[in-house]
This record gives C-alpha cells, sequence and structure tokens, in this order.
C-alpha cells in the first residue's frame, strides 16, 4: 500500500508540474505574491518571543539551579512537591544553622549518646500560588566536605520547633517558619545544610554553607 501511494502521490506531483507549465506567460507576474508570507512571518516572530520569557523562572521567581552553593541567609526557589497531589513552587531561606548542646536531646534517651543537634532554622515561602496547605520541608545538615553526617535523626526539641505549612498556605506570598533538627557525632564538624527532595536536586543538591 505505501507502494500505491507514492505512485499516486508522484503522477500528481507530475501533472501539477505539467499543469503550472502549460499556464503561460500570464502567470509570470505570480512572484510578486512572495512578499505576502513575510508579512505573514512578522507576527509569527512576535507571538514567540514571550513564550521564551518564562523559561527558567518560577511565577516571578527564577528557580535555583542544581548544584548551586548558597550562604546562610540567601534565598533559593525551588520545585516542590508534598505527598501525591500537591505539588509548586517555594523559596526556601536559611537562616541559621547552630549547634545545641547534648543535653538538648534528652527526650530522646540513649539513642542520642554521643550526638550534638544540629538546629536548621528556616523561612519557606509559597511563590507559585497553589494550595500547599499542611505540607512541610525538609533540609539536612551535611559535613565540611559536603557529605551527610551520618547521624540519623527526627523530632524537635524546645529549642527546635518543627512546623508545617498551616491551611492558609495557599497562596502567593505566604510564609512560615520552622527548624529542622539534624544531628552530628561528638567531635564532628557541620558544614552547612542541603536540599536534595526534588527529583532534579538529588544527585546535584543545593548547598547552604555555614
Amino acid at each position: 500500500m505505501k507502494y500505491d501511494r507514492t505512485a499516486l502521490f508522484a503522477a500528481g506531483f507530475a501533472a501539477l508540474t505539467l499543469l503550472t507549465a502549460c499556464g503561460g506567460d500570464d502567470k509570470a507576474a505570480a512572484p510578486p505574491a512572495a512578499p505576502a508570507p513575510a508579512e505573514s512571518a512578522a507576527p509569527a516572530a512576535e507571538s514567540t518571543a514571550p513564550s521564551a520569557a518564562p523559561t527558567g523562572a518560577a511565577g516571578s521567581a527564577e528557580v535555583t539551579a542544581p548544584g548551586t552553593e548558597l550562604k546562610v541567609g540567601d534565598r533559593a526557589v525551588v520545585p516542590f512537591k508534598y505527598g501525591t497531589d500537591k505539588t509548586g513552587t517555594v523559596a526556601i531561606t536559611v537562616n541559621s544553622i547552630d549547634l545545641g548542646s547534648n543535653a538538648d536531646l534528652a527526650s530522646f534517651g540513649d539513642k542520642a549518646k554521643g550526638m550534638i543537634p544540629v538546629y536548621i532554622k528556616m523561612t519557606v515561602e509559597n511563590v507559585g500560588g497553589t494550595d500547599l496547605s499542611y505540607s512541610s520541608v525538609r533540609l539536612r545538615a551535611v559535613g565540611p566536605d559536603g557529605r551527610g553526617t551520618g547521624v540519623i535523626i527526627t523530632g524537635e526539641t524546645p529549642q527546635c520547633k518543627s512546623e508545617s505549612a498551616k491551611k492558609d498556605f495557599t497562596t502567593a506570598g505566604a510564609k512560615y517558619e520552622t527548624c529542622e533538627l539534624q544531628a552530628i557525632r561528638e567531635g564532628g564538624e557541620v558544614g552547612g545544610a542541603t536540599y536534595t527532595d526534588d527529583a532534579e536536586y538529588k544527585d546535584d543538591v543545593i548547598t547552604w554553607k555555614k
């Protein structure tokens, strides 16, 4: 069947070519019609310009590139997904990264023996204006070499209260503050905090240096 269509197309093309050739000299004036496509091309060029503007942007904020290194106090804008049905864009500002004392972890019992708590305090802002109510953002402490601290801890202490977004965290500009509890081994050091929750940052993290 492909051969038949090809043959019919070739025959039709030959007929069209022959018809054009037999048109006579009165068709020679046809070329001046060529400028018409040029006029229609201008609007096409104009229509493509606006579509290029949002590249790399989320709302009115530029998305922070994977692998970016920031300082405490800097703001990162990142794609965000919470659960299975909430997606959007948030801005994370790490306000401080502080060490506590082992005594702060008394409620953890023997599990916290030899650990020093790390308090990562941050401000989270809804940039995209989507419904992100009751969501929460996670950051991880890393050592001076950028690697994990080797300690896994969850929860909170009186010095570091973990907060989630409220019911009204559904509009652009809505904010809340929270603290992420992390830990290092006694004698160790904390070098900063990282964001890895979105897939594009898994292997190329955003880091806030202490």
